[in-house]
């Protein structure tokens, strides 16, 4: 635990907690004197020595006096690193996650990481400020007061520590059970919370298909295992943790009732029994506060566990140095093999260059690797074996800073932020006047939106994009593709989903970007093909052929088979029974 907690914390307050734990290392160790101090009280009093006892008394007032110093210092101290973690746990968080590889963000780790970075957080918090505190006492207290039973009576120590490993084992018994429980509670928590996301954002979907009173099924079925997984920590965890609470009481009475055999039979005197009881007492105390967080303590390691595995994520690998592009403009795939899973490989061998200026459209079945080749440019993904060069350098001798600048993309999946159009627009190049703006928003027909919306530039587009349609989200990033004016443009089916008049928008955007910026178009759409200077056909992981419209139709090849089922396609119509008749 106090290993993921300095992994999440971070170098800088490694010093800030060694100083916490010293604290409380000196409490716990203290309120262990304390009570040892109190056996000479109360056997001085129980023999009539008056003197030792007002000595032994002003012992034990020291001690309790420093018990409380330290006691204040490593409360304070705890509270402050409770404080450090509310303030800036999201924020080295935050930073962490924007230096791993974009390929790391699947679904099911944002929803860890979305988990995570709320109730982690405020667990890291109670960790410190509340839950260190009893553990580390209620194990060294004990410690403390079974060394003085072994010094002040041998054989009953000897019965205390005995007690040791069973107390130990029935508390990992329990813990670990709890632990396991939490576990799956944990991950039922994560399933129903992305499942109801995914409620909330598929509304329009579900609500146009009648899903709107008998519910969703997925959700309903996650919120179903989350109170399943709630039951069965319950019933595993509460009858285990009776036990270990229980397990500390019989100790205490097994070492009573073994300390009134070795009075009875003469071998330890009374005085001293009813001191080592006093003190056994003590020794029970901490021990039961141990028990009754012991539940909380493993989920709150397990909290930290997770937490910490984040920041062991490691980051996207940044060149000591980046280089500058030589061929700015220019993209070259070499002898590349990728897979996205080990065994199953998606681009194998594959081998392209795409020269500056002009377009370069890629087409080819599902699955030959269309979007996977576009996600190495970007590199998303690094390459398996191969080169990916974009600029004429390698793209993992590039910072991230330097490799992004000389790209935009398009992708058919666009995200707008709960901002203003504006907002959204100058997300390519935030500094840009307003005439850059506006003539960017002018040639991808933005500002034909803004003048429609209630609000203008200022109208908020909701989350998502919500208030406006498909095709003019589409619009907003091609708006934002030309604002930034990269070397090169990458378009990711950008025109798939279109209607005619949004198409007609991110045509003009080609035919404008075409003159300036190499352009690299995954596309189905006819005209976006023919438009291409040269087009690649993608098969099996590999380019099957290259050429122009002309030369790959004269080829007769897997293009030509393309094309033909492409024109066929586009004849297709929906006819009425009327009209067959």
């Amino acid at each position: 635990m106090i290993r993921d907690l300095m992994k999440i914390l971070g170098p800088e307050h490694h010093r800030a907690v060694k100083v916490y734990l010293s604290w409380l290392l000196a409490y716990s160790l203290l309120q262990g004197v304390a009570m040892v101090a109190l056996v000479p009280v109360l056997r001085a009093l129980l023999t009539g020595d008056v003197d030792t006892a007002w000595r032994w008394l002003a012992v034990v007032l020291a001690a309790v006096i420093a018990t409380c110093v330290a006691r204040y210092q490593q409360a304070m101290h705890g509270f402050t690193l409770s404080l450090v973690t509310l303030t800036s746990l999201h924020h080295r968080l935050g930073d962490h996650v924007a230096s791993l590889p974009l390929g790391w963000f699947t679904s099911e780790k944002v929803g860890r990481l979305s988990r995570s970075a709320t109730t982690g957080t405020l667990m890291v918090t109670n960790v410190t400020a509340h839950m260190l505190t009893p553990l580390v006492s209620g194990i060294l207290t004990p410690a403390v007061v079974v060394a003085a039973m072994l010094v002040l009576d041998w054989r009953l120590g000897l019965a205390t520590c005995a007690c040791a490993p069973v107390l130990w084992l029935t508390h990992r018994w329990a813990v670990n059970s709890v632990g396991r429980g939490e576990e799956l509670t944990d991950a039922a928590g994560t399933e129903a919370g992305n499942r109801v996301v995914e409620f909330a954002r598929d509304q329009q979907v579900l609500r146009a298909f009648g899903r709107t009173t008998e519910g969703y099924r997925p959700l309903e079925e996650a919120i179903e295992g989350q109170k399943t997984a709630g039951r069965r920590l319950l019933l595993m965890a509460a009858p285990r943790l009776l036990a270990n609470g229980l397990g500390v009481q019989l100790a205490f009475v097994a070492v009573i009732a073994f300390g009134l055999v070795l009075a009875v039979n003469g071998v330890l005197d009374p005085v001293t029994l009813i001191a080592l009881i006093a003190l056994a007492a003590r020794f029970v105390g901490p021990l039961a506060e141990v028990a009754a967080h012991s539940g909380m303590t493993r989920m709150a390691a397990n909290d930290l566990r997770r937490l910490a595995s984040i920041f062991d994520e490691r980051p996207a690998d940044e060149p000591a140095v980046s280089r500058t592009a030589t061929k700015p403009g220019e993209i070259e795939l070499t002898d590349v093999h990728f897979g996205y899973q080990p065994g199953v490989p998606v681009l194998k061998g594959i081998s392209f260059r795409v020269p500056a200026r002009g377009m370069t459209a890629i087409v080819g079945p599902s699955g030959s690797g269309k979007s996977t080749v576009t996600r190495l440019i970007m590199r998303l993904f690094d390459v398996d074996s191969g080169t990916v060069s974009v600029g004429g350098v390698d793209v993992r001798e590039q910072s991230t800073k330097d490799l992004m600048a000389q790209l935009s993309v398009v992708l058919q999946d666009v995200y707008l932020f709960d901002d203003t159009l504006e907002a959204n627009i100058r997300v390519g190049k935030p500094w840009a006047t307003v005439e850059e703006v506006r003539e960017a928003a002018r040639i991808a027909g933005v500002d034909e939106i803004v003048a429609r919306l209630p609000g203008g530039w200022s109208a908020k587009v909701g989350e998502g994009g919500a208030s406006l349609s498909g095709g003019e989200r589409q619009r907003v990033s091609v708006a934002r593709a030309v604002l930034k004016d990269a070397p090169i443009v990458l378009l990711d089916e950008a025109t798939a989903a279109l209607d005619p008049e949004n198409e007609r928008y991110v045509q003009e955007m080609l035919r404008t970007l075409m003159d300036r910026s190499t352009l690299l178009v995954i596309a189905h759409k006819l005209p976006t093909v023919v438009a291409a200077d040269r087009i690649l056909v993608l098969d099996d992981g590999g380019v099957a052929e290259a050429g122009t419209h002309e030369e790959l139709l004269a080829a007769n090849g897997r293009y030509t088979e393309f094309w033909t089922e492409r024109r066929r396609t586009q004849g297709w119509r929906l006819v009425s029974t009327e009209e067959t008749k």
